[in-house]
């Protein structure tokens, strides 16, 4: 059966674009972190809507399951597959056009394999701003942004992917084509279909298009680094700039000392420029669409009010381009530092702001006095509550051995903490493989029961990524 399941594939997409041999398949079936690794009957590489359509009926009619896979730059295994062998990988890179951009109605219409970097160098070329920005954005695809609700440094101004979102073209379970791409602002009729798929990880549906909101291109943008003791002082000072600056503050980006000692042992040319490496750092982005005279001096105006408070102790405003890209990749590369230095446990989760201090005081406590010599890398978009708040074990442990023995109770730890601190367990990755067990008991009953009946009436065979998000 699998023999003439695959003949009828490689009819539908031709030989070159199902990729049987184990050799080819090889670069899809592990995830970017190596925590997941599976196996694939075949990897099926589309071109047009029309094809996934095929694919699905194909499977279906076969009861084959079906793993969606875009940048393949996901942290929690949603694009990976599971170990039988039985399943297969639709990868959508080949849907890659822009297949419109409207300057009127400020929006563009492109297809989820689009690269998210490709789409703001295209995007500014006529002007304008697709604003969604992430460390991944050279390889990440805007379908996978759209199946995981990806937020961003630029959140705080613009909303996660979610709230850039127009509309949809998906591939239903059954293989049906819905084309919701009329890109309209106002559209109150019935059941949002589009927010449904957004977020669900390729569980209810294959995102293949999307329409998103564009922006004017800033005129002028400065970029800063300061130093606070903490993060009581880093609240009252996203408080200052939300009062002064309004909606020109674009990022607001917390990096600990701990996370920066790190970046720098592996990339020694991103050193901290702030004097003595502060317990915190924090990265502030306003932009305009007035001068850049205007921009600079109210970002001066906010730092001397900032100083003469007392809540900073330093700050370097960046002086060109290339610096404030500096500070930025400065940012960007604690991920990398992470991933140089071995397995870490990661926590992608969201604080409500007024429990923020609350919660990494009392966090950061347990965690040392439980876990003696451990690295807290703790970082992220604070403008919004989302730190990423990661566990590295103590110099000189080998970090698959400590966490293989510690992974489940520090996990568990540091949720019960989010949970008390009315929280969530995953602000902007997902949830994928990797905390399907523990969605449950932070959904609450009601709600993840919910969850299962959108997933057995959308997806009633189970074909569409099976145990990722929600299992039936």
């Amino acid at each position: 059966m699998r023999s003439e399941f695959l003949e009828e594939l490689i009819l539908t997409l031709g030989h070159p674009n199902v990729l049987v041999d184990d050799d080819d398949k090889a670069p899809y079936l592990t995830d970017w972190r190596k925590r997941y690794s599976g196996k694939a009957l075949a990897i099926t590489l589309p071109k047009t809507v029309q094809e996934i359509a095929q694919i699905v009926q194909l499977c279906a009619k076969n009861q084959i399951a079906i793993v969606p896979q875009g940048g393949h730059t996901g942290f929690c295994g949603g694009a990976t597959p599971d170990n039988t062998g039985a399943q297969i990988i639709l990868n959508l890179k080949r849907m890659n056009a822009i297949r419109e951009i409207d300057k009127a109605n400020q929006k563009i219409t492109l297809e989820a394999g689009c690269i998210l970097q490709a789409v703001q160098d295209k995007a500014a070329e006529q002007d304008f701003l697709f604003p969604l920005s992430l460390g991944a954005e050279g390889s990440c695809m805007i379908g996978g942004n759209l199946a995981t609700n990806a937020g961003g440094t630029n959140v705080l101004r613009y909303g996660n992917t979610r709230d850039l979102c127009l509309g949809l073209e998906v591939v239903t379970a059954k293989g049906e084509i819905w084309n919701g791409l009329k890109g309209l602002r106002k559209d109150n009729t019935g059941y949002d279909l589009r927010d449904l798929f957004i977020g669900s990880e390729g569980t209810l549906g294959i995102i293949t298009a999307a329409v998103m909101k564009l922006y004017p291109l800033p005129i002028s943008q400065w970029t800063t680094l300061v130093a606070i003791d903490s993060i009581e002082s880093t609240i009252a000072l996203l408080n200052l700039f939300q009062k002064r600056a309004t909606s020109l503050l674009t990022g607001f980006e917390m990096m600990t000392q701990e996370s920066l000692t790190l970046n720098e042992k592996h990339f020694p040319h991103m050193a901290n420029p702030l004097q003595g490496n502060p317990p915190y750092t924090i990265l502030i982005e306003l932009s305009d669409h007035e001068s850049e005279e205007h921009v600079r001096q109210l970002l001066e105006t906010i730092l001397e009010e900032a100083f003469e408070a007392g809540l900073i102790s330093d700050a370097v405003i960046a002086n060109n381009l290339s610096q404030a890209n500096s500070f930025w990749h400065m940012r960007e590369h604690i991920t990398l530092a992470q991933a140089e230095e071995g397995a870490n446990l990661k926590h992608d989760i969201t604080i409500p702001l007024s429990s923020l201090d609350n919660f990494i005081k009392e966090t950061d406590a347990q965690m040392r006095s439980q876990y003696p010599g451990v690295r807290i890398i703790n970082f992220g978009h604070l403008g919004d509550g989302n730190l990423h708040y990661n566990i590295a074990p103590p110099l000189g442990v080998d970090p698959k051995a400590f966490n293989l023995i510690h992974e489940k109770p520090i996990h568990e730890l540091i949720y019960a903490q989010v949970e008390r601190c009315h929280g969530s367990i995953s602000a902007e990755h997902g949830v994928g493989q990797l905390k399907l067990e523990d969605l449950r008991a932070h959904k609450g009953e009601v709600a993840h029961e919910l969850m299962k009946t959108l997933k057995r009436a959308l997806d009633p065979q189970n074909i569409l990524n099976p145990h990722k998000v929600v299992s039936i």
